[in-house]
């Protein structure tokens, strides 16, 4: 990886006015460190090839030399809560069985009779066997062999060659994690340095309360790299302009698997600053379009009905009510929380493709896969809320999985959410098909607001170089 000091002219780039650190120094409390930390790296200039995003041999050596050695977000603990639940797991051409133990762990089987081939589920459920519908074959969930009908027949086949082939599993803050090869970093490794960031906001006391996925007529990548900065928000997004820095985000580069990306929100973003806009108006448009809290206001402390008191920022209003209306609602106590922890998008990606956000608000979580080819994919999106002290902790909802002919906006779990990511689907087909008739085959990227691409792309090479 390359370092902004390995360049003797470069200077880095920021938008002219307040940037990230200069919004938080004006909150009433401040964030953890990490957050406010500039830990931007300059990783070079050079155009990415077009090619990287729809050539099927691109495709079929991410699928021999990447896929295999990463940690993938396979599922949610609330998925499988009880002994014998299930999860069906699927990716680049593999296939698998993540299995809740009777001790409580997790184990993860290749999804596949070790008879004919067949695959054993293509679900999710609870089940006292793994039973093949083709023949008969059975495993117990533990994926030691139940059963072969006529087994006379099969003399050459012991119990032993007969288990289960296992992934590798990984468990953090309430994700599973799968991996096929066995050699490889620990998933806290891989994931460093989230398991320190992320010790504060406790996703494990988090459940999936809404879960919806499409398959999207472009490549995984394409489809991802759009929500991996806040660039686009301008021209995609313009009813977010009134309450996000989209702008003044800062772009973090914190280790070769994870990079992350922080949108101020209750501020104006700088295109639209000059209109000399009022706090309270600020406020009033947060309300309207800004899914992510929206279920954190409800009645008469709905996030419109905040008044900005004299001398006060709208955003410092919206941290006062929404450290209220958290404690409220979840429990605990919310009174030295920052209102970055509370308001903004604090977008980490973890590669390849697994994107948590940061911070106490109900999290988005995406996840993108290839489905099943290089020029489709399943974008999924996730949000997990925390389960209130005292209450027990609930099955999570299963996923809603949209038709071609439906939106996400289709979907009323995700709200005002599910219309922007509509807005930003309508760039993925044409992007996806442009890139195929691109002149120059290059895709030119910013050196600041767009180095979280760039470093996914540097760090994808280290894997297909091997």
């Amino acid at each position: 990886m390359a370092d902004f000091d390995s360049r003797d002219d470069f200077l880095p780039a920021r938008c002219p006015g307040p940037g990230w650190e200069d919004i938080l120094a004006a909150d009433d409390i401040a964030p953890p460190d990490f957050v406010a930390q500039d830990q931007y790296r300059y990783l070079g200039s050079e155009p990415i090839d077009a090619k990287r995003y729809y050539d099927p041999e691109f495709f079929a050596l991410e699928n021999e030399r990447m896929w295999p050695r990463v940690w993938q977000f396979a599922a949610r603990e609330e998925d499988l809560p009880e002994p014998g639940d299930y999860v069906t797991y699927e990716n680049a051409g593999r296939s698998y069985l993540i299995v809740r133990q009777a001790d409580g762990e997790v184990k993860a089987f290749h999804n596949v009779c070790l008879h004919r081939g067949r695959k054993l589920a293509t679900n999710n459920g609870n089940a006292d066997q793994f039973l093949c519908p083709f023949h008969g074959f059975s495993w117990n969930p533990d994926g030691s062999l139940r059963n072969i009908p006529c087994r006379w027949d099969f003399g050459h086949l012991s119990d032993e060659k007969m288990q289960l082939p296992e992934a590798s599993v990984g468990r953090w803050q309430g994700y599973i994690f799968v991996r096929e090869s066995e050699e490889g970093s620990s998933l806290e490794e891989f994931l460093s340095p989230l398991p320190e960031y992320f010790k504060r906001w406790k996703h494990e006391e988090c459940v999936t309360v809404a879960w919806v996925g499409k398959v999207v007529k472009a490549n995984w990548k394409i489809t991802m790299e759009a929500f991996m900065e806040s660039y686009h928000a301008y021209v995609t997004h313009p009813q977010l302009m009134p309450f996000t820095g989209d702008a003044n985000a800062a772009y973090h580069v914190l280790s070769d698997h994870v990079n992350v990306n922080y949108t101020p929100f209750g501020v104006v973003s700088p295109h639209i600053s000059e209109k000399k806009l009022s706090e309270q108006w600020i406020i009033e448009e947060f309300g309207k379009y800004n899914g992510r809290s929206a279920d954190n206001y409800d009645g008469e402390d709905d996030a419109g009905a905040v008044e900005v008191p004299e001398g006060r920022t709208a955003r410092q209003a919206l941290g006062e009510a929404m450290r209220a209306t958290s404690q409220k609602m979840f429990g605990g106590d919310y009174s030295q929380i920052s209102e970055s922890e509370l308001l903004d998008a604090l977008v980490y990606n973890v590669f390849p493709n697994f994107a948590p956000w940061g911070g106490f608000m109900p999290n988005i979580v995406y996840r993108w896969r290839p489905w099943p080819d290089q020029d489709h994919c399943l974008m999924e999106v996730r949000v997990i809320a925390r389960v209130p002290e005292g209450e027990p902790r609930p099955k999570g909802v299963p996923m809603h999985m949209l038709g071609e002919d439906e939106d996400w906006s289709d979907a009323p779990e995700l709200g005002v959410l599910g219309g922007v990511v509509d807005q930003d689907m309508s760039n993925m087909e044409l992007t996806h098909e442009g890139l195929k008739v691109s002149k120059n085959q290059s895709v030119e990227l910013g050196d600041y607001q767009e180095v979280r691409i760039r470093h996914f792309h540097q760090t994808l090479d280290t894997y297909l170089a091997d």
